[in-house]
């Protein structure tokens, strides 16, 4: 169950499943790093030290993740995400992003290499400007709707890469084997 729980968290936090190498990408066009016309990486500028601090709703569980950037290495960021589910137990996600191009190089969870992500299955369905309302206040936003075509599911997520540090996350609401997980930002502060 604790694998289940943890393979639901990272599909918002886009360790997986919707929130990954698609979405980066889109969240880096919406950013402006991406050339639309070329599609030509133009590179992430995150400073060590970013961090955002998040809610999450599956329904019967509630917890936290505070999401922060580690360190900057030669490959690229290291991104760490502490979730803490209370009864559920805690993991330590850790992520390194490619800052040309988005892609996840390497993906651990409590320390242990897992497989990163494939995004060939998942689909932008609708992006557009949006405002919304979080614990953290009202932004100004970029809204996605995702969907996994292995399994016809969507995803959506609220973002304001220019404005909340590290992805840019402001709300996600995904499906798990558990009922929708609902994820809002509650604080955030850029170095």
């Amino acid at each position: 169950m604790r694998l289940l729980l943890i393979s639901a968290i990272m599909f918002f936090s886009f360790g997986t499943h919707a929130m990954n190498n698609t979405l980066v990408g889109e969240v880096l066009k919406a950013q402006g790093l991406f050339d639309a016309g070329s599609v030509q990486p133009q590179g992430l500028n995150w400073t060590v030290g970013d961090n955002a601090q998040y809610s999450i709703n599956m329904g019967f569980l509630q917890g936290t993740m505070d999401m922060k950037v580690r360190e900057k290495v030669a490959q690229g960021y290291w991104i760490e995400q502490d979730i803490d589910l209370g009864f559920a137990g805690k993991q330590l996600v850790e992520i390194l992003i490619d800052p040309n191009t988005g892609e996840i190089i390497e993906l651990r969870v409590n320390g242990q290499k897992q497989q990163p992500p494939d995004s060939s299955g998942q689909e932008v369905v609708e992006m557009k400007e949006d405002r919304v309302t979080v614990p953290a206040g009202t932004f100004d936003c970029v809204y996605l709707r995702v969907k996994d075509t292995s399994n016809n599911q969507e995803s959506q997520a609220w973002l304001n890469p220019e404005e909340i540090p590290v992805m840019g996350l402001i709300k996600n609401i995904s499906p798990s084997q558990f009922g929708d997980v609902t994820v809002e930002l509650t604080g955030y502060e850029k170095k």
